[in-house]
């Protein structure tokens, strides 16, 4: 059996954007993990009994990036299903795409994270050392550059 994780890709857009395109001001949220190596990965989580998906990645930022689900707006057409393993085990991670509604919210991390950082495209994708999440990040930015 798959070990189970659900979160948001969360972004926010900058409203001093000065170029004409409006994506260019949008920037993403990754967090630090403060164990293992330390990655950046946006809030995720494992599904605890009687949870649906969503729920369980409501509940994962609000604990690891201090965001209630009313400080987000989930974006209609957007869900990604990432599967690796993890030590040896089957991982299935299910992300949902959510804007901030006012970009300047506080995060409050958890125990679980040491820092987070807004970032540009090119900058997430650095940061994000799987090829999956750099992957998951580009085809997020496209989806918000077609909906412009």
């Amino acid at each position: 059996m798959a070990v189970r994780a659900c979160g948001l890709i969360i972004y926010r857009r900058l409203q001093s954007a000065p170029s004409s395109k409006v994506t260019d001001g949008i920037e993403y949220l990754l967090l630090q993990t403060s164990y293992g190596t330390h990655h950046w990965t946006p809030p995720k989580g494992h599904v605890d009994p009687g949870e649906d998906d969503l729920q369980t990645a409501f509940r994962e930022t609000q604990e690891e990036a201090g965001l209630q689900a009313s400080q987000l707006t989930l974006i209609e057409g957007y869900k990604k299903e990432l599967h690796y393993p993890v030590r040896g085990k089957p991982k299935t991670v299910i992300y949902w795409l959510a804007e901030m509604k006012d970009c300047n919210t506080e995060i409050k991390l958890s125990e679980e994270h040491q820092a987070f950082r807004w970032l540009k495209l090119e900058d997430a994708c650095k940061f994000a050392e799987y090829e999956d999440m750099q992957t998951t990040l580009k085809e997020v930015h496209q989806f918000l550059c077609s909906k412009e």
